[in-house]
């Protein structure tokens, strides 16, 4: 008889699925997608407000305009006729070490802030964490942005870090580097993937996983852009990634 492989993620028997032990058709409509991808990365069912912000992480890199890598990728490649399978899988392909690696980034360097700072007072160890990542010619991740400079989903995702009590030492820690850029005369904000990963850490993932939640979130956008492209625009035209202009839905608010 041949040696079998084990996984632990999902069983499925006949008329039944269970993921991570948990039925599937007892998670649906009990459970939001928040809950159900930190349950299939890390094994456990969160409570609900780390659902929440889970969920709202997801939200928050749903997309980003069409400049990014990832959209002119997918794009390019849904104007020479592929699929959509084929054009989203481009744009997937295309989030790597500088794009979307900056969550896993900023909470493996955070991680070391920490442990080089040990029981030290955070700001300092900050100043000289960053002292040193300058001699060393590396480029702390996670801060600053190249359009906003106070990137928007930050403070949210924040607020809900908070309420979920999500809020630990690698949030402390990025808190503690953009307060030693700011007083050093260079503004650095925590952006969108910075906040990401410190809370990440703070819940307990671990930081080669990162990546893989902006690709999760990414997808739906893709799938917009690859879809946009194929109805309204022409085959195999020339993408510019910076000559082009919105023309959606004005502002409109949810109330």
């Amino acid at each position: 008889m041949a040696d079998t492989w084990t996984t632990a993620v999902t069983e499925i028997k006949p008329n039944s699925v269970r993921v991570r032990g948990y039925d599937i058709a007892d998670l649906m409509g009990s459970s939001n997608v928040g809950q159900a991808v930190y349950l299939i990365l890390r094994g456990e069912l969160p409570d609900a407000a780390t659902g929440d912000l889970m969920e709202a992480i997801i939200v928050s890199s749903i997309d980003h305009g069409a400049t990014p890598p990832s959209v002119l990728a997918a794009r390019t490649v849904a104007s020479t006729g592929a699929s959509l399978s084929a054009s989203v899988a481009a744009g997937i392909m295309s989030i790597n070490d500088h794009h979307g690696g900056a969550i896993t980034n900023c909470a493996l360097q955070l991680g070391e802030l920490l442990e080089a700072a040990g029981d030290a007072d955070l700001e300092s160890g900050a100043g000289d964490f960053l002292d040193g990542m300058k001699a060393a010619g590396r480029r702390m991740s996670g801060f600053g942005h190249r359009i906003h400079t106070a990137d928007p989903r930050t403070a949210r995702l924040f607020e809900l870090a908070e309420a979920a009590g999500a809020c630990g030492r690698h949030v402390a820690a990025a808190r503690a580097v953009e307060s030693i850029f700011a007083a050093r005369g260079k503004a650095l904000p925590i952006n969108v993937d910075g906040a990401i990963g410190a809370i990440l850490a703070d819940l307990g993932f671990e930081p080669e996983i990162m990546n893989g939640l902006f690709m999760i979130a990414r997808v739906p956008g893709l799938v917009a852009h690859v879809r946009e492209e194929q109805v309204r625009m022409k085959p195999m035209r020339r993408i510019s990634p910076t000559d082009h202009a919105y023309d959606g839905p004005d502002a409109r608010s949810l109330d």
